[in-house]
């Protein structure tokens, strides 16, 4: 603000400069989203139960979430084929853009299938976002479909341009899959990495006293939250923030798989075994982070971070 001849002028305030992430935190917000998003929801996860299936679809035997890796097959294929159409070329080159293109949709079925039964089990501002990276990058395969039946009938100009509108479409939703990730941490491992967070050795907990038998409650150590078990003189003792979203594992019923006592995420209904943590059924792929036990002869329970 300047002063002239007792006059005041004022600088104008430059309006800030839209950005991608202001969108895309934009769409975290937009609540006409939940009906939409809340319904499709509901039919996955009556169509995904408990099973082998569900747990292939959000990756479980692998250890880590199946669709993130599956996206760059198809991302792979239509970015190779969009580098072809911009060079020139003859019939062969022709022929390999068709090929890439084909390959991309091929890819894009297992690829949506992982990615919708991971996004039914979100929050609901990860939803609306995965929504619209959902339409987004349904779109794109619509026109990659478009764009392949167009070169079929001998339109190259059309399926170049109908590919490179599908690469649009693609990158948009390419980049709300990033703010998925690593915004919002859709698929990250939300259990407390304890090993790092602990110095070695045992600690003590409680005394065994005040555990009850065969219910599982909430204890802390420093400023790290467990879920504790004991079941006659054995203890379970895990991490209690899910490995999946962060639920509390203290608040989850207890199921027998087999031999093994498992305890049932509140929230998404991911399963661990309460001797190791090893996941049962997803949407948790990794592991709940497990301690070793011991009572001493006073009765304190101890802890340390297993293996």
């Amino acid at each position: 603000m300047n002063r002239r001849a007792g006059k005041i002028f004022r600088r104008p305030v430059p309006r800030p400069r839209a950005h991608p992430v202001d969108l895309a935190e934009g769409l975290e917000r937009a609540r006409l989203l939940d009906r939409p998003a809340q319904a499709i929801a509901r039919l996955v996860r009556r169509a995904l139960r408990p099973g082998a299936v569900k747990d292939a679809l959000h990756g479980v035997p692998a250890g880590h979430p199946a669709h993130p890796p599956l996206t760059d097959i198809p991302l792979g294929c239509w970015v190779s084929a969009a580098i072809l159409d911009m060079v020139p070329g003859d019939d062969d080159t022709e022929r390999a853009v068709r090929t890439l293109v084909a390959a991309g949709l091929a890819s894009a079925l297992p690829t949506a299938l992982t990615g919708l039964a991971d996004w039914s089990a979100l929050h609901r501002e990860q939803q609306r976002v995965g929504l619209v990276h959902a339409l987004s990058t349904v779109t794109a395969s619509g026109l990659y479909a478009a764009s392949l039946l167009v070169r079929g009938r001998g339109g190259t100009a059309g399926g170049k341009a109908l590919g490179f509108a599908g690469l649009t479409a693609l990158l948009a939703g390419g980049y709300l899959g990033g703010h998925l990730a690593f915004r919002q941490a859709a698929g990250a491992n939300h259990a407390e990495s304890v090993i790092h967070l602990m110095p070695l050795g045992w600690h003590d907990l409680c005394s065994v006293d005040d555990l009850p038998e065969s219910w599982p409650v909430h204890r802390r150590l420093g400023y790290i939250s467990l879920f504790v078990l004991r079941q006659g003189d054995d203890i379970h003792v895990l991490a209690d923030g899910c490995a999946h979203l962060g639920g509390p594992l203290h608040q989850g019923r207890l199921v027998r798989q087999g031999d093994d006592t498992c305890v049932i995420c509140p929230w998404h209904g991911s399963t661990y075994r309460v001797k190791d943590g090893s996941v049962v059924h997803g949407p948790a792929t990794g592991r709940q982070p497990a301690f070793e036990t011991r009572v001493r002869d006073d009765g304190i329970v101890q802890v340390r971070p297993a293996g």
